[in-house]
């Protein structure tokens, strides 16, 4: 393959030699416009959206203008997470080592005696995050005064991160002629006015698209209870099957709970985020790209910029907060040319999140629905006989099967959610329990009690995830009620007075005794029990 597109940028041949084993191709728009004037020594702000190629636009221009035979650091690359900082290095290692150049990556979260250690092999070039150089530089640990070159790689990210203060503590420590270069997706206002501030005439590249993302993407989304994404995803990856599939959510502190609860379901997870261990960041990562770990749940943070090669699939378990996170998210697949899918998981109160997302970039997110183990559009699913909605699959009682259909507000099919359909079920059952039949002379010749109803009124009642009727008692065995006092026969007339008149006198005579003790002195009670005595 010839690289005559590369050569007539001004680079080497020695940048092309890795190209071939890396399937690169021809350069991408961002590489066209933004590698001449790297390597003529301007100031650049460069944006264009993610998985372009913007990693080589700067890095072989760099790598080229560097001095192998010079034991100073003469360019920095600044990165505002440690695997995006760590990818860099890679990348930078694998086209200068032809070159002869040495990198060194100083990144947080890395015991700092040794980093010290490996400056003492001269790297032409330092790859690392802005705390970490900035509290080098501020101990007097790095010396910058040659570093002639200094790129802000995901720029936007770097200041919205805080960084701002630490990246121009860096450009004060080196020389005033440097070259400074951003490069990022997004162009807020703080990257105005540090261009503004620091670089001297800078060049603007904006690649505009159709749209901010890649086209070769697909975005689908999928209505469910915030209750039951987790179990949604898991149906849906099972459904899928995708070599490898990097997870996003929102909540750092809800990430332990998301990744206990897949591992529980089968599947082979991992999570990265900004507070855990580095070296443990590293090593998960590293087995994602070796296909060791074929789930990877990530935050923003954690996951900025990175390049994860064939990624096919990309899931929002919680939609990102703004259209920006989207674009990054999704940059995720669809990687130079390469198609990609993006499934994002939205509550019913998350839906205005999708329309936001179509609005400002303009792209199309195309509902889905799952039922009986598909993905259906919603116009588009199955319905009964009666024409109601569709009826559950087959062994549709168990909690697992019926689940599709009872997901509230989703985009599955049944309408109702789980607990809305248990707390309707007691009143549902009464209202479809038929009145107890009227004996009939014929009793005999028609179907014995408690007979099973016709199979179509039975798959009627599963579709609207009502209990059959068969869980209530038939009518002709209710019992009446016991609260209710039975109706005895009526006494005949006189009954009454007859039974007063049989009392014997001796009762009539013992009470009147009792009414003349009442209140009496004990003495006296028993002085009148003496003399009533029967005298022998």
């Amino acid at each position: 393959m010839t690289y005559e597109s590369w050569s007539r940028l001004g680079l080497s041949e020695a940048a092309f030699e890795r190209f071939e084993a890396n399937g690169i191709g021809e350069p991408t728009p961002i590489q066209q416009q933004a590698i001449p004037p790297l390597l003529a020594g301007k100031d650049l702000s460069a944006g264009s959206q993610t998985g372009t190629g913007k990693t080589l636009a700067y890095l072989l221009p760099l790598l080229q203008r560097i001095d192998a035979s010079s034991k100073a650091i003469q360019a920095i690359i600044l990165s505002p997470t440690q695997e995006l900082a760590m990818q860099i290095v890679r990348v930078a290692q694998e086209y200068g080592e032809p070159l002869g150049i040495r990198t060194q990556q100083l990144i947080g979260g890395a015991a700092v005696k040794r980093q010290l250690e490996k400056l003492k092999l001269n790297p032409q070039l330092v790859v690392g995050t802005p705390g970490r150089i900035n509290e080098l530089v501020k101990g007097k640990k790095l010396k910058l005064t040659q570093a002639s070159m200094v790129v802000v790689d995901e720029a936007d990210q770097v200041f919205a991160l805080g960084s701002t203060g630490e990246v121009e503590t860096i450009l004060w420590a080196t020389p005033k002629s440097r070259q400074l270069s951003f490069f990022s997706a997004t162009h807020p206002d703080v990257m105005k006015t540090l261009e503004k501030r620091w670089m001297k005439e800078p060049l603007r590249i904006d690649i505009e698209p159709e749209q901010r993302v890649s086209e070769t993407i697909s975005h689908y989304y999928v209505v469910c209870d915030w209750r039951d994404k987790t179990d949604t995803a898991r149906r849906l990856l099972r459904l899928l099957e995708p070599e490898s599939a990097l997870v996003f959510i929102n909540n750092t502190d809800l990430i332990a709970n998301y990744e206990a609860k897949l591992a529980f379901e089968g599947f082979d997870v991992e999570s990265i985020y900004g507070d855990a261990d580095k070296q443990k960041r590293a090593a998960t990562l590293a087995r994602f790209r070796e296909g060791r770990t074929k789930l990877l749940l990530a935050t923003d943070v954690a996951a900025r910029g990175l390049d994860i090669p064939g990624l096919p699939l990309v899931v929002n378990l919680e939609p990102p907060a703004d259209a920006d996170q989207y674009v990054h998210r999704s940059g995720r697949t669809g990687r130079m040319g390469r198609e990609g899918v993006v499934l994002t998981l939205a509550a019913p109160n998350e839906t205005y999140l999708i329309e936001k997302y179509e609005r400002k970039l303009g792209i199309k997110l195309q509902e889905k629905t799952l039922y009986k183990g598909k993905l259906w559009d919603p116009h588009e699913v199955p319905r009964s006989r009666s024409g109601g909605a569709p009826a559950r699959a087959k062994g549709a009682g168990s909690a697992s099967a019926a689940a599709p259909e009872r997901r509230a507000g989703a985009s599955v099919a049944g309408g109702a959610s789980e607990t809305d359909t248990r707390k309707a079920a007691p009143a549902r059952k009464a209202a479809e329990t038929p009145p107890a039949a009227p004996a009939r002379q014929d009793a005999g010749r028609g179907p014995a009690a408690g007979a099973a109803r016709p199979a179509g009124d039975g798959a009627a009642r599963l579709s609207r995830a009502v209990p059959p009727s068969s869980f209530a008692k038939p009518a002709s065995k209710v019992q009446p009620s016991s609260f209710v006092k039975p109706t005895l026969p009526a006494k005949p007339a006189g009954a009454a007075k007859a039974a007063s008149a049989s009392k014997p006198a001796k009762s009539k005579a013992r009470t009147a005794k009792a009414d003349k003790n009442k209140g009496a002195p004990k003495w006296l009670k028993a002085k009148r029990g003496q003399d009533e005595a029967p005298k022998s």
